[in-house]
């Protein structure tokens, strides 16, 4: 009997650290960051090399680890290339002629859209990563068909890579126009369905938060929203918005969004646009944090600074500290007490536990609270299933 179970990628990850640039995120975290995205991606990762520097090289890696990362690859028999860092077309170009033929060299952002293509599942989380996966490849365009054609699937290739090697930099613009269009298209379908909500006086509020944060578990717990929901980045792409029925009497809407992660690639952030907008029109903020994660004062800063490019930093926010069931087996208490002075800033923080239900029904008072505050909502028209608290009808 053969296996027909496609075999796990062997994959390299590759960090720099430059000297004057040293950002919130130590390397080291950020390579194991990096190595859950590619096991998100069905690869194992057989071996790790970084660097720090003065400043960028065209090669990426200096002369000396150019060697020590040769050498890996040998002794792990590794296939790919796993960059931190969102290489330039001559830098990727440099390192694959440094590494031949028969090693595959991707970066971060290609890692997460490949994540992303697989994860996508209605027409428009497809559309969405299409597009950000064209604007990736079209400066890119000069070596990276037949480096796809070379090498044939895998990491980095699925989505537009697969089928249109033989494209040329004319019709790749073609369909980012195309698909640009059909995005607007969804953009209008979804900006009607708000301005429907606001003319009902439907409270929405929109959970955020980094990825793997558990933002999918908690909607699920709070909804019956059977999304999926695993121990993965970006398990879950696609928005998910369901009804839950407060005690206070009134009808909520819970939109689930796509998760958010260190240096998140700009054509993602502009792709997904008509996702996020539901974030701008939403009545409350849900700030989802793993207060077990050892980075998360940070991912708190990453998500801050995205809300913040998207306009919505004024905009009322409350804080769900999860993963609380955790905390006496795995809990950084630094990082935990940066959060909660983080958390004073906003409008209230709740602990809980998406899988135990543990302060699930003090957020939803918390909500109720929130919502209090700004003007009186209507009730919410037959559309959705799920509710928290069931009622008869």
């Amino acid at each position: 009997m053969k296996s027909t179970r496609p075999r796990l990628e062997r994959a390299i990850t590759v960090g720099v650290e430059l000297r004057r640039r040293r950002g919130p995120w130590r390397l080291k975290d950020s390579l194991a960051e990096l190595g859950e995205l590619a096991r998100s991606a069905r690869a194992i990762v057989v071996g790790t090399v970084s660097q720090r520097m003065d400043r960028p090289t065209q090669v990426y890696l200096g002369k000396g680890k150019l060697e020590e990362l040769k050498g890996l690859i040998y002794a792990k028999r590794a296939s790919t290339v796993i960059c931190d860092d969102e290489l330039t077309p001559t830098q990727q170009r440099n390192l694959e002629n440094a590494l031949g033929e028969s090693v595959k060299v991707i970066d971060r952002t290609a890692l997460i859209l490949d994540v992303f293509a697989q994860r996508a599942r209605t027409k428009e989380g497809r559309l969405q990563v299409e597009l950000a996966q064209h604007e990736y490849l079209l400066p890119r365009l000069a070596g990276q068909w037949t480096h796809l054609e070379r090498l044939g699937g895998g990491i980095g290739t699925r989505g537009p890579g697969e089928t249109q090697i033989e494209t040329d930099r004319r019709l790749v613009r073609t369909r980012i126009q195309k698909l640009k269009r059909d995005l607007e298209d969804v953009r209008r379908h979804r900006a009607q369905y708000r301005a429907r909500r606001i003319e009902m006086e439907v409270p929405v509020v929109s959970l955020v938060g980094y990825t793997n944060a558990g933002k999918s578990s908690l909607l699920n717990r709070l909804t019956k929203a059977n999304v999926m929901a695993e121990n993965l980045l970006f398990s879950t792409l696609d928005p998910v918005t369901r009804r839950i029925h407060t005690p206070a009497g009134r009808d909520v809407l819970l939109t689930d969004t796509v998760g958010f992660i260190q240096k998140l690639p700009t054509a993602v952030v502009a792709a997904f646009r008509a996702t996020l907008e539901e974030v701008q029109e939403s009545s409350l903020v849900l700030h989802v944090v793993d207060v077990t994660h050892p980075n998360a004062a940070q991912m708190v800063d990453v998500v801050d600074n995205i809300l913040a490019e998207l306009g919505v930093s004024e905009k009322p926010r409350l804080m769900a500290l999860n993963k609380v069931d955790l905390m006496e087996e795995d809990v950084d208490e630094e990082s935990l007490g940066r959060v909660l002075q983080l958390a004073e800033g906003e409008q209230g923080k709740v602990f809980t536990s998406a899988e135990t239900g543990v302060g699930l029904e003090e957020l939803v008072r918390e909500i109720d609270a929130a919502l209090d505050s700004q003007e009186e909502f209507g009730e919410l028209p037959e559309l959705l299933d799920g509710t928290y608290g069931s009622r008869r009808r």
